[in-house]
């Protein structure tokens, strides 16, 4: 099976400071929805590993995140996309739990759920988190400039081996060439 993980915000939707509360909230990145169809289209399954915070620290609710997901979910089927599975974690940072990146349990549960090894699977995220928790489980570390991407790269600290690409559209095109 061809897999690819991604995270949602700053690489399928603008992301907020303030988090993304509400399906109107939630504004995909141009291009970015295509992108993932053209992943469906040469066979590669889609799958979303994010961080919620949001909902540990009583932002939203899980009707809302879910809200979010279907809205998320129908505007990829409008350009012929989809995602297969949405995991998150909902816990506020110190809270501790193993779920939230830049922990690897996100990715672990991929795995599982699965039933494949994730060594080598694309891994597009836009924050150092997002790299360390695929790196942690072997995954390729994709870097967008998209989101917190610019400030990820000048930070620095890079996974070894992190591909940098200007948004998901240009990551997807490296992998779908």
């Amino acid at each position: 099976m061809k897999l690819v993980i991604l995270d949602r915000d700053g690489v399928i939707n603008h992301d907020s400071a303030q988090f993304i509360k509400s399906p109107e909230e939630w504004k995909p990145i141009p291009g970015s929805l295509e992108a993932i169809a053209r992943l469906n289209q040469t066979g590669y399954q889609v799958v979303v590993a994010t961080n919620q915070s949001g909902v540990g620290r009583g932002l939203l609710d899980m009707a809302t995140l879910n809200a979010i997901h279907d809205l998320m979910h129908r505007r990829l089927a409008e350009v012929g996309g989809q995602v297969v599975a949405v995991f998150y974690c909902p816990h506020p940072a110190d809270a501790g739990c193993s779920c939230r990146k830049p922990k690897a349990g996100l990715f672990e549960e991929i795995g599982r759920r699965f039933d494949v090894d994730l060594a080598g699977v694309p891994a597009i995220g836009d924050s150092l988190r997002d790299l360390q928790a695929a790196a942690a489980v072997g995954a390729s570390p994709m870097l967008v400039l998209t989101g917190k991407g610019t400030k990820t790269r000048r930070d620095g600290g890079l996974p070894e081996g992190t591909q940098v690409y200007a948004n998901l559209a240009e990551a997807v095109g490296a992998l779908c060439p």
